[in-house]
């Protein structure tokens, strides 16, 4: 599939995303304070950037995993069905747990992955993204933190793609069809 060609508009800075990292990782320290481990759930591949980010920044003993879950594939509009295509490798029973998500826009992955989670009994189970769209939310679902809440627009940049492209941009970019 051709993508049409677009140009990409900067909406928040390299600069501005790393200052809102420390800031939420300060919040994030506060509320899991005293605990033994925190287990950082990073939701692939749009996370990436955002949890390395993050857990550089945290004065926690964290440990490290991964979850892939899709509704989108390479369209630019949710399926809305929610696939698992890799599951964590640890157990997170009794567990302090949070998960990373990108973006929550529709909330369909956001709750899916949650309810997975939740039923795997964690001790606790908080949620940060790094984009909010409430604009677009079919599912009553909000992350626990936020870094940025922003307007209906099709964004790349910071681990997000469109078409698996763009996710090395360094900031968050607005996409301008052309």
């Amino acid at each position: 599939m051709t993508q049409p060609p677009y140009v990409i508009d900067e909406m928040i800075s390299a600069k501005t995303i790393a200052a809102r990292i420390e800031d939420l990782a300060k919040e994030i320290e506060t509320a899991f304070a005293g605990t033994e481990k925190l287990v950082v759930v990073g939701l692939l591949r749009g996370s990436f950037v955002f949890i390395a980010d993050l857990v550089r920044e945290l004065d926690l003993n964290v440990e490290v995993d991964f979850l892939e879950a899709s509704s989108y594939g390479d369209a630019m509009e949710s399926s809305r069905e929610v696939r698992i295509l890799k599951d964590l490798r640890g157990e997170i029973n009794g567990r302090d747990v949070l998960v990373v998500e990108d973006i929550v826009d529709t909330g369909f992955t956001l709750h899916h992955v949650v309810g997975l989670l939740r039923s795997r009994k964690p001790k606790r189970l908080e949620t940060i993204a790094l984009l909010d769209k409430p604009s677009r939310r079919e599912v009553d679902i909000k992350a626990t933190w936020t870094g940025f809440q922003i307007p209906d627009e099709f964004v790349v940049g910071y681990g997000i793609d469109y078409a698996q492209r763009n996710r090395n941009l360094p900031f968050i970019g607005k996409v301008r069809f052309t």
